[in-house]
């Protein structure tokens, strides 16, 4: 599935030779990722093109000519269409070609050296550990050197993640985002721009009949007890990623909601305008497919800005009564509950592999420790649009970007 990159804005800097050229704003998951040339992405196309052969996209032409303000918004949506549809192939993700550039590009972007660091990693008990690290190392390596300093089995990395956490001001916890494996943890930290942010490590799954793959790690059954305990007020939800607060349009709109994410569901407790709650439950086998709209300020474009000041929506497009119908969450957590509809998928197809086996499963070179990817017979169909409404930095700095999960 296409991960959740898109480039909102651009903008016109003066380059050594007193002409300009064009900086590209690459977010993920809605938090700035880097900020890139096209002549960067273009020689990266070309490496990935020289071990990948014809399998890449299309990347955007070359223009030997003065670009027109039309030429400029196509070129930007064309690259933020090949970053989305270049992360889409597993064995490309893997690759030093593909890490090593997006390494040294968050480097550059917030100005970081590589260096020996010590980081933090805030456990589900409330506990950090501090390990060593050097600056450019990815999420992947960091997991790999945390689960070796709590025992975790390195056989069961692809049950953990790294996540960006926040805590706010009454003490609760906030999951802001899941860290790719490709993301600088380090990097990830500073440039979030908000205090109280910490990296932690959580299990990452969301089907809880996969607490039994862990029984026999001391480590990990640990972990989630840790998890467990953070749930223990709402057992009805174990195993769960829950959001915070929240609004929707059902029943009507500016409902209040808190959401609750896992084992093949999302449960919805709604509180009404006469402030009764209910409680509604969609099912992910009714979810024809789903998009993420922001429509939010940008905070400090030229500056060392970190965020979208988020406005977010998740829109489903959901089956009820024998019709579709669409649902909209209002949620700063959109990319993360995004990014949870897409791991229950994931795991669902790892069921059904297992119990078709017609089904091929590509097996992850050894010593990875990604769990298996499934390659479907059916076509993939999921797509990522481009956006209809150009995106215009005026007076109010809006900003309107369109990424869909369509038919999946």
């Amino acid at each position: 599935m296409k991960m959740h990159f898109c480039i909102p804005v651009s903008q016109q800097r003066p380059d050594a030779l007193g002409g300009r050229y064009v900086l590209y704003s690459v977010y993920l998951d809605g938090y700035l990722f880097c900020r890139v040339r096209y002549s960067q992405l273009h020689r990266w196309n070309e490496q990935l093109r020289r071990v990948f052969g014809n399998s890449l996209p299309p990347f955007p032409p070359k223009y030997y000519l003065a670009m027109t303000a039309s030429m400029a918004d196509e070129r930007r949506d064309q690259l933020e269409q090949y970053l989305q549809k270049v992360t889409m192939d597993a064995n490309m993700l893997r690759s030093d070609v593909f890490i090593d550039f997006l390494k040294l590009v968050q480097l550059d972007t917030f100005s970081i050296t590589t260096k020996t660091a010590a980081l933090d990693i805030f456990l589900p008990d409330g506990r950090n550990i501090q390990i060593e690290i050097l600056t450019s190392d990815t999420a992947e390596r960091v997991l790999e050197v945390v689960s070796h300093k709590i025992g975790l089995c390195q056989e069961l990395l692809g049950y953990f993640g790294l996540f960006l956490i926040r805590f706010r001001k009454e003490g609760k916890l906030s999951v802001m985002k899941k860290l790719a494996d490709f993301e600088l943890p380090y990097v990830s930290l500073r440039s979030a721009g908000m205090e109280n942010c910490k990296v932690g490590l959580r299990k990452w799954y969301m089907d809880p009949s996969l607490d039994s793959m862990l029984m026999d790690c001391t480590a990990a059954v640990d972990l989630i007890h840790m998890q467990f305990l953070e749930l223990s007020q709402e057992v009805r939800h174990y195993g769960y990623l829950q959001l915070d607060p929240c609004t929707c349009d059902y029943p009507e709109p500016g409902c209040g909601a808190v959401l609750s994410v896992g084992n093949d569901e999302i449960s919805c407790c709604i509180t009404l305008p006469d402030n009764q709650t209910q409680e509604i439950i969609f099912q992910m086998s009714r979810v024809k497919c789903w998009k993420v709209t922001f429509l939010g300020t940008l905070l400090d474009v030229d500056g060392p800005q970190r965020t979208l000041n988020q406005n977010l929506e998740l829109r489903f497009q959901y089956s009820e009564d024998s019709h579709w119908q669409w649902f909209v969450i209002y949620t700063k957590q959109a990319f993360l509950l995004s990014s949870c509809l897409k791991k229950m998928i994931s795991e669902k197809t790892v069921k059904l592999a297992a119990e078709n086996p017609e089904m091929q499963i590509e097996v992850p070179e050894q010593g990875k420790s990604k769990k298996c990817h499934i390659q479907q017979s059916q076509k993939d169909s999921s797509r990522f649009p481009p956006r209809k409404s150009k995106i215009e930095i005026a007076k109010a700095d809006c900003v309107f970007g369109t990424i869909k999960e369509e038919d999946l």
